[in-house]
């Protein structure tokens, strides 16, 4: 319903800005071609985005919002409307994603859709005005007139992080706070960086014509090759993780899969939970790792279901585990959650809590005769010590909910 509406609302615009301007004809041309090819450029600079990303193509986005704040091009006033606008966008992006399409990576129609909707918003709160006089009249063109571009701006961020985590929350399920939390965080990194060179764009535009756009342009385009490689360097640190969880399959020790079973749910449960940033990459690195600690035993666990140990043998392999993830470099915190999995949960920190019963899960669920919901009913009877009841009871969501595969990508 939620993801429908908001497809409805960008469809409307499109179709209401392509009907205007073919109506209509296109107002200023030459400034509508420029915008319309940088919008392009902006799409076709996302070779080789990952899935998931908050913004992959920011030029693109930066572009757009420009576009809507356009309010003169070398101090002649303009005279576009938010119908054009939103046409320009919608056309230069089309553009810009044919090659990626091609290349058989289409594009993300959620971020498309709020890209329009965005677009939409910041155009309709400052041509109206604008056009009328309105602002120029009250505000004039100094420092109270930035001011209120950055103001509008900051609106338009909140409403796409609000659209956003309602997209997210109607494909997942997932509780709409610690989602709009993670949006919110979002704004601070690449997301403010889009806000500002939308706004310094327009109003270099407004100074020194459309020979601005490119000059504009590198500040944001450094920052999407610094975030490019960021995003690798984190994406190696994980696969390195990853590598070193499946020791524990490749010596024997715990059953194929069960590294990245455990990884995967815990992560789904703890977004059911509030988990959110930072705290989910610890859980997510302490549960691929959490099994580590077999390697150092002399006689492997049977099928690796520490789940089945007495809690003096869990205690000890959790320690051993910890021993071992802190010489890998991994942040302190996940040797903190390896080293307490096998507490009773009373003295557990949150991803703790999660790592051991997840685990117990697909321990249980290997074990036992009845499978997952055998399993489920055994963590249920497990909650006066091991096992946390809210802990149990979001898993049992999560389960009835596919699992993992409702979780968002990325």
């Amino acid at each position: 319903m939620t993801v429908g509406a908001v497809y409805g609302a960008a469809l409307v615009l499109t179709t209401g800005g392509f009907a205007s301007t073919l109506w209509y004809g296109i107002e200023e041309p030459g400034i509508a071609l420029a915008f319309g090819v940088l919008i392009a450029c902006g799409e076709l600079a996302r070779w080789g985005a990952l899935p998931g990303e908050r913004e992959p193509a920011p030029i693109a986005a930066a572009g757009a919002l420009a576009y809507a704040l356009l309010g003169e091009n070398a101090g002649s006033t303009t005279t576009h409307g938010v119908l054009q606008i939103i046409a320009v966008a919608v056309a230069g992006g089309l553009v810009g994603i044919v090659p990626h399409i091609a290349r058989g990576r289409g594009p993300d129609l959620d971020h498309l859709a709020r890209r329009i909707l965005t677009v939409g918003f910041a155009a309709l709160c400052f041509q109206p005005l604008y056009n009328a006089g309105d602002l120029t009249h009250y505000l004039g063109q100094g420092p109270s007139y930035a001011l209120y571009l950055l103001l509008l701006l900051v609106l338009t961020a909140l409403c796409d992080a609000v659209v956003a985590a309602l997209v997210l929350r109607a494909r997942t399920g997932y509780p709409y706070g610690p989602l709009l939390r993670d949006e919110l965080r979002a704004l601070l990194g690449i997301g403010s960086a889009v806000c500002a060179t939308g706004a310094v764009m327009a109003l270099g535009v407004a100074v020194a014509g459309l020979w601005a756009l490119p000059v504009f342009c590198v500040p944001l385009l450094l920052t999407q090759v610094s975030f490019r490689r960021y995003a690798a360097v984190r994406t190696t640190n994980r696969q390195t993780i990853a590598s070193l969880a499946r020791a524990t399959e490749i010596a024997g020790c715990t059953p194929p899969g069960h590294a990245h079973r455990v990884a995967a749910l815990s992560a789904a449960v703890g977004r059911e939970l509030g988990l959110s940033g930072t705290e989910l990459t610890v859980l997510e690195y302490a549960a691929l790792m959490h099994d580590i600690g077999q390697l150092s035993l002399v006689d492997p666990v049977p099928e690796g279901a520490t789940a089945l140990l007495p809690a003096e043998e869990q205690r000890r392999i959790a320690l051993l585990g910890a021993a071992v993830v802190r010489q890998t470099g991994v942040p302190a915190a996940v040797a903190v959650v390896v080293e307490r999995q096998a507490d009773p949960y009373r003295d557990q920190p949150l991803p703790a809590r999660i790592v051991r019963t997840v685990n117990a899960y697909d321990d249980l669920a290997g074990d036992s005769a009845a499978g997952g919901l055998g399993a489920l009913e055994r963590l249920r009877l497990g909650t006066a010590r091991d096992y946390h009841p809210e802990v149990v009871e979001s898993l049992a969501r999560v389960l009835a909910r596919g699992g993992v595969a409702s979780a968002p990508a990325g």
